[in-house]
């Protein structure tokens, strides 16, 4: 009989850590959310409105079986550990296993871990907690009222606009994207000059006129003033001074997001899969291990344990003159500090020992992450920055030159540094009164630029400075207003569609204060609030509701429904208009007079079509027989999506779990599949590539 039953969200987690606790302990996944909130009660809400908004929740259809599972396990232990992930949405998971497995006589006690390593593990297992009912409040706060600005709101711009969805953080997102867009749209550019003394190695630029700062917004002026000038100028000032450049903190998942974007074009969502199974382990030579603490967390802080562990590794690698000074979290209100920041979780498994045990995109990101962290400990680099002033007449003119005297933290950090502080002047000594002639003397025209669309890394800066949501939920608020079809991408920089515009016209003119930045901050505090034992979750739920409804009453009666658009054809059923829909699979043509008629047009594309099989040419591991083929799902919850099952079917009913990514694997171009968060060759026994 099993004696302690370890539950985390994770199979590929539950592998890493089984292999750290020993033979009495079973190391179970949730795969995630087992319950959420049913669609009963009024409005579907999952909620009892008038019993204190009491929620009632479901098992998740797809879980079914794993809670089964789970039970049948639990039955077998007299301890369970909880060991979802440190954060409230793992505390809340934890909750939600401790409701629905049979736990009577049994200790049940919550773990909790940062990294998956096997010290970190057996000192978690060492100290167990209970649950805290503070975090998972908090946690529900969210999904209920999430629950109904999502129900109410979508249900409304469905009804009105045939928008798909609305929702606190999305919506908020979204309105980031259409005011700058509109922002650009009223734009008029405007004329301006600049005029520069170019030299041998530097090039100086007029900054004062008349002992003031100066725009010159006309041709005629920059002529005049150039005109006015002397051949010679004479040098004004030239001051020394050495400038000193700071590392930036540990990553945080914002921070993580924006960079990997920046330099490795990740998405959001592909940098959190990639740092998952970073954080999950790695099979290196010796085990399998988590090679970066947990990665959704937006605290700077660093433990005791791995600074002392990188100030020995700095000092031994470079010298104790680079070893700097921990830097002080200036977390503002929006900040959690639950955990730490995103670090390596051994400094010996530098990502050049370890580089073939991980695929490309796992490289990139745990080398950019290891130096980050170490980088952030180290002293700043040094410059000697030069400031040289010119004077000619009533201009002054001015320039800067940087020379390094000490690289400091971009001995390790350099690679990934924008280059702002590159050295562009080079400076001669000159003493006051010198007089310099320049080769040339000139005038530039520029013309002022709108501002630029948001990339997804300056939307995630964008958010995370207004406090939108949480550094969690960047990935799929991005991802949902994309499938939304709200945004398109044009040159890697959101552009909102018509619809995308249409629903934050409409939510600005009904739901201003829902929508906006402020909204979802304030939302955020009183959260934490709650998290830490200060709020009350009945109340802010009362009072959100009592201020919403109404609001949802007044759009239902005054917002305006979209007419749809006439397809020129009169229905042959009953002589109306015929016109354009909306529905779940796309735009379709149906008669106006709906439901009376309920006449629909057959397009081509409504007409069945054989898909032709593909055969993988990989013998079933089943029957050893078929071969397994791809195949489209005709129905369910993943109708259209790609699987594999075995070509002898119905003899043999074998499916597999995996994925289809669309790719061929490059060493023998079978296909490429996806399975907990793992890219591979389908062929597992004759090839067994992966990335």
């Amino acid at each position: 009989m099993t004696k302690k039953l370890v539950i985390v969200e994770s199979p590929s987690k539950s592998k890493t850590i089984e292999q750290y606790l020993g033979e009495e302990y079973m190391v179970k996944s949730s795969k995630g959310h087992v319950r959420d909130l049913a669609i009963a009660g009024v409005g579907g809400l999952g909620i009892d409105i008038n019993n204190d908004f009491k929620p009632q929740y479901d098992v998740i259809p797809d879980k079914k079986g794993t809670v089964k599972e789970l039970n049948d396990a639990a039955k077998k232990a007299n301890e369970i550990f909880l060991a979802t992930d440190p954060d409230r949405e793992g505390e809340a998971i934890s909750w939600h296993l401790n409701a629905i497995l049979d736990t009577k006589n049994k200790i049940v006690k919550r773990v909790i871990f940062n990294e998956i390593t096997k010290s970190a593990i057996l000192e978690a297992f060492e100290h167990p907690k209970d649950i805290d009912e503070n975090l998972v409040s908090s946690q529900e706060t969210r999904r209920i009222i999430d629950r109904i600005i999502g129900f109410k709101l979508s249900k409304l711009l469905q009804n009105k606009i045939k928008s798909k969805s609305a929702g606190r953080v999305q919506s908020a997102a979204l309105k980031i994207i259409v005011d700058r867009e509109n922002e650009i749209n009223k734009f008029i550019a405007e004329e301006y000059y600049e005029i520069y003394a170019q030299y041998p190695t530097f090039t100086a630029q007029l900054y004062k006129y008349k002992d003031k700062p100066i725009k010159i917004s006309k041709a005629e002026v920059a002529d005049a003033i150039v005109n006015s000038l002397q051949a010679a100028f004479t040098v004004l000032s030239l001051e020394v001074k050495n400038k000193y450049v700071e590392s930036r903190p540990p990553f945080i998942t914002s921070t993580l997001q924006q960079d990997a974007s920046n330099r490795y074009g990740f998405s959001a969502t592909k940098t959190m899969q990639v740092a998952q199974r970073l954080y999950e382990g790695v099979e290196t030579d010796t085990e399998k291990v988590g090679l970066i603490s947990y990665m959704r967390t937006d605290s700077i802080r660093l433990s005791d344990s791995f600074v002392t562990s990188a100030s020995s590794y700095i000092i031994n690698k470079y010298g104790k003159q680079y070893l700097g000074a921990i830097k002080k979290a200036n977390n503002h209100g929006n900040v959690q500090d639950a955990h730490e920041a995103i670090r390596p979780t051994d400094l010996s498994r530098t990502p050049e020992s370890i580089k073939s045990h991980l695929s490309r995109d796992e490289y990139n990101l745990y080398q950019m992450i290891f130096a980050r962290a170490v980088a952030s400990l180290m002293k700043p680099t040094c410059l000697e920055q030069k400031t040289l002033i010119l004077e000619n007449n009533d201009a002054l003119f001015k320039t800067v030159s940087y020379k390094q005297l000490f690289d400091g933290y971009l001995v390790v950090y350099a690679k990934y540094e924008s280059g702002e502080e590159e050295q562009k002047n080079i400076i001669p000594d000159m003493p006051v009164g010198t007089t310099i002639i320049p080769l040339v003397i000139e005038k530039k025209q520029f013309f002022t630029q709108p501002p630029l669309r948001y990339s997804e890394a300056r939307l995630i800066k964008e958010m995370e400075d207004l406090g939108i949501g949480r550094p969690s939920t960047y990935a799929s608020t991005i991802a949902t207003i994309r499938e939304r079809k709200y945004v398109s991408i044009s040159d890697k920089k959101f552009v909102p569609t018509e619809q995308g515009k249409m629903t934050i016209t409409e939510l600005d003119q009904y739901f201003a204060e829902f929508v906006s930045a402020d909204y979802s901050k304030n939302m955020e505090i009183i959260l934490d609030e709650i998290a830490d034992g200060k709020g009350s979750q009945l109340v802010t739920i009362r009072d959100f509701y009592n201020y919403f409804i109404p609001l949802i009453d007044y759009a239902s009666k005054n917002m305006e429904r979209i007419k749809p658009t006439s397809t020129g054809e009169v229905c042959p059923k009953c002589g109306s208009p015929m016109v354009f829909r909306k529905g779940k699979f796309g735009e379709f043509e149906a008669c106006s007079n709906f439901p009376a008629c309920k006449y629909i047009k057959q397009s081509d594309k409504s007409k069945k079509v054989a898909t032709p099989v593909i055969d993988t040419q990989v013998v079933c591991p089943e029957c050893h027989k078929g071969h397994l083929v791809e195949r489209i799902a005709g129905k369910g919850k993943n109708k259209g999506s790609k699987f594999y099952a075995c070509s002898n079917f119905p003899k043999c009913k074998f499916i597999s779990p995996y994925h289809a990514t669309n790719r061929l694997c490059p060493v023998c171009q079978k296909p490429l599949v996806e399975h907990d968060n793992r890219v591979f060759c389908i062929d597992t026994i004759n090839c067994g590539y992966q990335e």
